[in-house]
Order: C-alpha cells, then structure tokens, then sequence
C-alpha cells in the first residue's frame, strides 16, 4: 500500500490501520512532480495507492512477502535510489531499541517534523504505533512552539538545528549529514541509514543488541534492525571479526575504538590525492565553519599530476577563497587545501539534508 499522505494526523491514522491490518506499506514524496511520482511508485512496486480521496488498485504492481512491513527508498545520496525491504519484526525492534534508549520516567512525546518518505521521518510515527510514546503534531516549522506544547522528543537533521532554538525537548535526535561540531546539550548524534532501520549508534556507541565493527575500513552492521532484502536483489552480507556471514557492509567508511564508532564517510568518495587520503566530510565541516559559508560540498576530480585534486563548491556572496584554503590547511593538513574553488548556488541535498555526491560531478 503506498500512502499518498502529507506529514499529518490522517498519515498516522494511516500507517495504524497498515500495522492492525498487517498490510505492508511504503510512504510516497509529496513533493515530486507527476511524473517523479510515476517513477517513485514503478521503484517501490507498491499494488495500490491510498490518498486523500480512498484507495486505487495498481495491478502492476509487485507483492511482497508476508514478513516484509515495509518498502522504502535508500537517500540516494550516493547513487540511484534502492527500494529495500524491512520486515514488521525489523520496524518493532528499531522502535523498541530506540525508546529503551532514549525514554524516561514518563512515555515520550515526539513531534513529527521530517518527510515520512526517509527512513528518519518515519522511524518517529513507528515509535509511537510500536509503543506507548505519543504525537504531538503541529506545522512542521513550529519546533520551538511544539515543545512548549508539551513535546519531548524530535528528530531533525542539521538545517533544522542550525534555523531553531531546541532546547525546550528533552533529547533531539540529529542525523542526516555530518553533524556541526558545536551542538546543545540535549542533542544526541546519530548513524544509521534505511537498511539499518533507523540510527543505531547514539552518540558514537551502537545501541543495545546492535553490533558494529569494522574491516578493511568499512563499518559493517548486524543489528535485529536490518533489512531484509532490496526489492530486485538479496542482501548483503559479508564476515565478520567473528567469522560470521551475517554482517552487513554500509558502504560508509570508519573505525570502532573501544566501543565507539567513528564514521569517516562513504568509502566510494574518499579523495586521494597525490598519496593522502581526503575526506570528503572533514573538509566540509572546516569550510563550513567560516562564517561567510552558508553551504559546501567537497568533491575528487581527475588530475594528471595529483590523481585527483580536492575541488570545494561553495555557497557564498563573498569570494572565500583565502580563508578556505587556511583553514583546510590549519584544521586537516596543507594536502586537503582544495586546488579548485568554485562558487554555486545551491548544493544538490536529499531531503533528510545529506549531499547528493552523485550529482556534484554536474556542478564542476
């Protein structure tokens, strides 16, 4: 069943009857074009579309195992979007590992503030039907006033911690991109992506029941959390440190240190150049921080001399150029100085805010 349904009290009613009922879902992008939304529907494979105005069957549609909760689309911020599937066990174990996590003496109160199309968005509908914490819902924008209206808890990504002042909730979950190094007290880091159902590491540590290691510099996942399968290929999985074959390789890069998690970025846009390693990531946190930036992205380009030379795309109204090549060189090390600068703008982001590296190529 795909949810043709804004951010709202009749998305929640919704996704309960699919829950009751047992009717495996996918949420749909209110903000695509008619023809997005052709190609949306096509990818999830979803048998009928449920709107404002009653059901439509979609005969071309493909069905899907008893098990399976629900289909969603990956960010694609690293490449065409995968519909992955995740079973109804997966959706109540991100729910319940997430609440064990955060809840206090009394249920939490979530405030819904992200699309339900990500994996994030929705995760924090899934809470409340999974559980017993509640919504509070109001405009999206309105983060301040829904905490004074008695919400705990919400998720946001980094632009929504940057425009609004949230500490009047007890815990904000930050995920999306890389975090800013300076953040309240109440905001609690998170990794994860859709295959993992959802964060499951807080603050650098896995949650409880959820293993991370890493090989070869990939940070590998086995979690009650995981998805099951892509809709047109099986998962993978590779060994672990203990010799098991059901680890799950994120594609992201970082190391595990005494428990804690360090995420470096995806292994498949590191930068080498001229033998050093950049990432990506680094870079764009320290140009980030200048307060004529309002918004990078960092990308390798092919370079006869270096292998490839670190170009930053910058969102300015002022040319930047000295102090961006300082800092990157004060912060990183002179190798990570980006040998090309150039002034866009826009970045190309998913709507949970993370960088669509696929498309920086078009911006050069």
């Amino acid at each position: 069943m795909a949810l043709d349904l804004p951010l709202g009290p009749d998305l929640e009613r919704a996704l309960r009857r699919c829950v009751e009922d047992g009717d495996a879902f996918c949420v749909l992008d209110q903000r695509l074009s008619p023809r997005g939304r052709a190609h949306e529907l096509t990818a999830l494979g979803a048998t009928a579309v449920l709107d404002a105005e009653g059901r439509r069957e979609r005969p071309e549609g493909q069905r899907v195992d008893d098990e399976v909760g629900l289909v969603m689309l990956t960010s694609g911020s690293s490449g065409p979007p995968k519909a992955a599937e995740l079973t109804w066990r997966a959706l109540r174990a991100s729910a319940d590992l997430t609440e064990t996590a955060l809840r206090a003496e009394v249920p939490t109160v979530w405030f819904p503030c992200l699309p339900a199309n990500h994996i994030g968005g929705l995760a924090v509908l899934l809470r409340a039907i999974f559980s017993d914490a509640s919504l509070l819902w109001g405009a999206p924008d309105d983060l301040e006033l829904a905490a004074q209206r008695g919400a705990t808890h919400v998720a946001v990504v980094a632009t929504q911690l940057a425009r609004h002042d949230l500490t009047g909730f007890s815990r904000v979950l930050l995920g999306g991109s890389r975090p800013p190094r300076e953040r309240p007290e109440n905001v609690v880091t998170t990794w994860g992506m859709t295959e993992t159902g959802s964060g499951v590491v807080y603050d650098g540590y896995a949650l409880a029941g959820v293993d991370v290691a890493a090989h070869d510099g990939e940070l590998l996942v086995r979690s009650p959390t995981l998805f099951r399968s892509y809709r047109d290929r099986p998962r993978p999985s590779v060994l672990g440190p203990d010799g098991r074959a059901d680890w799950f390789p994120t594609g992201d890069a970082g190391d595990v240190v005494d428990g804690r998690v360090r995420v470096r970025g995806r292994v498949g846009f590191v930068i080498n150049t001229g033998g050093e390693k950049v990432w990506p990531e680094d870079v764009e946190v320290a140009i980030g921080s200048l307060s004529g930036v309002s918004d990078v992205a960092v990308t390798g380009v092919a370079d006869a001399q270096w292998g490839e030379r670190v170009v930053a795309l910058v969102v300015s109204e002022q040319n930047c150029d000295d102090a961006i090549r300082d800092v990157t060189a004060e912060r990183i090390g002179p190798w990570a100085k980006p040998k090309e600068i150039r002034y866009v703008t826009a970045i190309p982001r998913t709507g949970n805010g993370k960088i669509r590296r696929g498309d920086l190529e078009y911006l050069h």
